[in-house]
């Protein structure tokens, strides 16, 4: 560990429910072989890399490690579980790992990383929300769901026949990475429960572009270690593929930004049926998205800048009309799926 960070979290019962590869292969078998062909179709296109390989992870260790945590967070969070989020849960895997990594693929290409980095940022799409409900503590600026993703991930990993000793930059790779996807988080009222979707709005952005910061204060002579500083290129990569939803086809965007406020919405207890989500969801679609898209977001590396930014300009006018109509369009909004109903007339409108 980089970050020593003074709370642990000790394994659940999803853990234990997919306690190593042979089950969540068997899980993803049944429940979403679209998952099994983008890794074989993935190790397709890195052939060249895999055969020229020397000290790079194995191949099936990493996709062990990449199924594990989707069908975790599957069962924790997502469509196989008890306890959905409308935003973070395997779908949002996907879009990283799937479209989103393609594009980085396509946009600096194959050869611009080893395989070991792009192994790590597969395994940062599948793993870096794991934990969403943790009691907020922060250490070193970063989050307690992050930091339990983090412990969780090291688990994983250990499972799937990695250790510190022979795959140290693995290990130290995947805490920066995750470390640096807490959006500044920042210590919530006592009477509110902030959970990541609130924290997207109230922070000031990814921590990813703070971590050096946070390294000369809890990790002096940091500098030294050349894993690291190859660490924090990465974390800055990985920071930009979560954010990437601005750089979507509008329509998509849009609709990543209803996803999660629905999330936010349920996390705070409010149902958008009744008058209690009204005000909040329309803050969140329009005070909200401006914030993050105009204030908030900023590329963290030129892989991202080159992959992302584009794209992200494209978006700035259909977002800057979409607010204003949605403010004139409910002023004074009855409930929340008045808020919703107007903001997915004006999307399509858009697109």
């Amino acid at each position: 560990m980089i970050f020593r960070y003074p709370t642990q979290f000790p394994a659940d019962a999803v853990e234990r429910r997919v306690p190593d590869a042979a089950t969540a292969r068997a899980l993803v078998r049944e429940r979403n072989p679209q998952l099994q062909e983008l890794l074989v179709y993935r190790r397709e296109r890195f052939a060249a890399l895999i055969a020229a390989r020397s000290d790079h992870p194995p191949v099936a260790g990493a996709e062990d490690a990449v199924l594990m945590a989707f069908c975790r967070l599957a069962f924790r969070h997502g469509s196989w579980g008890d306890d959905f989020h409308a935003y973070h849960n395997e779908g949002h895997i996907f879009e990283i790992l799937g479209p989103r990594l393609e594009r980085l693929i396509d946009a600096i290409g194959i050869d611009s990383l080893s395989l070991r980095d792009w192994f790590l940022l597969a395994l940062f799409a599948a793993a870096h929300d794991l934990r969403q409900r943790e009691t907020p503590q922060f250490f070193a600026g970063i989050g307690s769901n992050e930091r339990a993703s983090i412990e969780e991930t090291f688990r994983i990993l250990r499972t799937c026949g990695f250790s510190v000793e022979h795959n140290a930059e693995v290990f130290i790779g995947i805490e920066l990475m995750i470390a640096g996807s807490t959006f500044d988080a920042r210590p919530p009222p006592p009477a509110l429960e902030l959970n990541s979707a609130e924290v997207v709005v109230e922070s000031g952005g990814a921590l990813a572009q703070k971590l050096d910061v946070k390294l000369d204060k809890h990790a002096p002579g940091w500098q030294d270690d050349p894993r690291i500083a190859h660490a924090l290129e990465l974390a800055a990569i990985a920071a930009d593929l979560d954010t990437a939803n601005v750089a979507e086809a509008f329509p998509l965007f849009m609709a990543s930004a209803e996803r999660l406020c629905l999330e936010r919405e349920m996390r705070s207890h409010r149902d958008p049926a009744t008058a209690a989500s009204a005000q909040p969801m329309l803050n969140f679609l329009t005070t909200g998205q401006e914030h993050y898209f105009f204030d908030l977001h900023r590329f963290s590396s030129d892989a991202g800048r080159t992959a992302f930014a584009a794209a992200k300009q494209a978006n700035v006018q259909p977002m800057r009309g979409l607010i204003q109509d949605l403010r004139a369009a409910v002023p004074a909004p009855r409930t929340g799926d008045e808020v919703l109903a107007a903001f997915r007339a004006l999307t399509e409108k858009a697109h």
